[in-house]
């Protein structure tokens, strides 16, 4: 018989000595339980491997079917709130229109005229556009130069048109289709296109687009003091790197770099290659409290004080007062003078609060942190327990946990001075449930901890609960990367960055991405720049609210 199929209740054994002996037997199985299938699921993976070298086929992965019945405490749809329909559709714009007349012998005699009935039927025009300039050429002897008559803007320089250029990057960076179906698609068209023709289109002339890209993220980040912050796997020809997700309800900045620490994190918010290092009260501060031992601190204090430097100029200065320093001392004492520079510095706007997962990367870059609820119930659901005691317990928890939950989206919608008091207290009544579930009792704990990152939203109603809009921006670079594996080159992974930046920001901005990149390639200019929308719709939001507030007296 297995263990699940036992109704264990420990709670019902009177003497507590051997109530705790039957507590920790349970907790023991369960950890063995875990392990087993910990080790099931590594031998899997290792038998699947070997089939794959083999140049066989690993077992496919089937998702297991949804539980009949029962409580679902799935953090996808505890995070987004009912779908309403949308019953009313934009009315469809007509291009053209066509007389469909009757057969007037097929009437009979007594038929009478009633005007017209309008059916609009909804098509596109997809065919080849060759153009063939005759371009007027004049030679001038005394000057030895020949002059010829100018192509139309959008054509200079190109052997293909804005047509085929903006239906490339669409198809490719807003859609997701893949090279080969791309050039599939022309060819059966009638436009003859190599795939390396292709590849050269998708990362060359986007100077203007990464212009945009560079004001787009200036304005998304001072359109909000608090920003959403996320990261995911990409690999540049073959290695592996980060693409780093910035954004909040206005834009959204893809960055693509080859770690993802503070330093990293530091780099993406300034948008430079390089870091900068400023040592000065502040990143004294962090220095202690990052761990750094009393010695190195005061060693740390005497480089150039109060300095922005680049990364060459401070490790040469750090070498020479620090040269014993370990690699952890080294690692913390350059990110507290980052952290520092990045506070100092005024060229781009500084973030006060970062809304992420709990990974320990993000703590310490801005003053104020925020952790992401649906992170935190995720780790919920990813408990297994076999005892059914112990699924009783992490039932009512969760049921607990979602409810308080949605007292706090609530208490977004209509915040009330009574209600943030009561919310407070609330989560300590919450964190404060015991179990004898050893796994269930820890991930209590780290709620707890999380108390002051989990409950911002008290101080800012406006802050969103969840990091949702970076886990999808990521799962967008995810697909991506499904369909075309990754960039093979630097200048790839900046045009896969910076289009997917813009096409995400468009969509954000209910901007048209077709009609925005024909209007940038064809230098038409009728379409407003983005930075400027964002900063339009910014002041209408007015995402940072409860930051303009006066700070309270006494």
């Amino acid at each position: 018989m297995e263990v699940k199929d036992l109704a264990i209740d420990p709670e019902s054994v009177a003497d507590p000595n051997l109530r705790r002996c039957i507590v920790g037997l349970l907790n023991i199985v369960q950890q063995q339980s875990e392990e087993i299938a910990r080790l099931r699921e590594e031998n899997r993976t290792l038998k699947d491997e070997i089939a794959r070298l083999k140049g066989e086929q690993g077992r496919p992965k089937v998702r297991p079917n949804k539980p009949a019945g029962g409580s679902n405490h799935s953090s996808e749809e505890q995070r987004n709130e009912p779908k309403k329909r949308d019953l009313k559709r934009k009315a469809i714009e007509v291009d053209r229109t066509e007389a469909c007349p009757v057969d007037r012998t097929t009437l009979p005699s007594d038929a009478q005229y009633k005007g017209t009935e309008t059916t609009v039927i909804q098509d596109v025009i997809c065919r080849r556009d060759n153009i063939a300039f005759e371009r007027e050429k004049f030679y001038s002897p005394s000057e030895g130069k020949t002059y010829l008559g100018p192509l139309p803007a959008g054509y200079s320089g190109y052997k293909f048109g804005p047509g085929v250029r903006s239906l490339v990057w669409v198809l490719y960076f807003a859609t997701g289709t893949s090279e080969p179906k791309i050039v599939e698609l022309f060819e059966s068209i009638g436009v003859q296109m190599s795939e390396g023709e292709l590849s050269n289109l998708l990362i060359h002339d986007l100077e203007k687009f990464h212009a945009e890209k560079c004001e787009v993220q200036r304005a998304g980040l001072a359109s909000s003091p608090w920003q959403h912050i996320d990261d995911t796997c990409t690999r540049v020809d073959g290695v592996s790197h980060y693409c780093h997700i910035v954004c909040n309800p206005l834009f959204t900045i893809y960055s693509t770099r080859r770690d993802k620490d503070r330093l990293t994190i530091l780099r993406v918010l300034r948008d430079q290659d390089g870091s900068r290092f400023r040592v000065n009260a502040e990143a004294i501060a962090h220095a202690t409290a990052l761990g750094v031992a009393e010695r190195h601190v005061r060693l740390f204090h005497s480089l150039p004080w109060d300095v922005e430097l680049d990364e060459e100029a401070f490790t040469h200065a750090f070498k020479a007062q620090l040269p014993k320093a370990g690699a952890n001392t080294r690692k913390r004492l350059y990110e507290a003078a980052a952290i520092a520079a990045y506070h100092a510095q005024a060229e781009m706007p500084v973030v006060q609060m970062l809304m992420a997962d709990a990974a320990g990367q993000f703590d310490r870059i801005t003053r104020e942190r925020a952790k992401c609820w649906v992170h935190e119930g995720r780790h919920l659901a990813k408990l297994t327990p076999i005892v059914a005691a112990f699924q009783v317990e992490l039932e009512a928890f969760q049921d607990a946990f979602w409810a308080y939950y949605r007292g706090l989206l609530a208490y977004a919608k209509a915040p009330a001075t009574t209600e943030a008091v009561r919310l407070w207290f609330a989560f300590d009544i919450l964190v404060a449930t015991t179990t004898n579930y050893a796994a269930l009792s820890e991930r209590i704990a780290l709620i707890r901890a999380n108390k002051g990152a989990l409950l911002k939203v008290l101080e800012h109603p406006e802050l969103p609960l969840h990091n949702n809009p970076a886990e999808l921006a990521a799962r967008a670079r995810v697909r991506k990367r499904d369909v075309s594996f990754g960039p093979r080159t630097a200048a790839g992974a900046r045009a896969w960055d910076t289009m997917q930046s813009l096409v995400s920001t468009t969509k954000k901005l209910a901007v048209n991405v077709y009609e925005y990149i024909t209007d940038r390639v064809r230098g038409l200019g009728k379409i407003a720049r983005l930075a400027d929308t964002i900063a339009e719709r910014a002041a209408t939001l007015k995402l940072g609210s409860s930051w303009a507030l006066p700070e309270p007296s006494g």
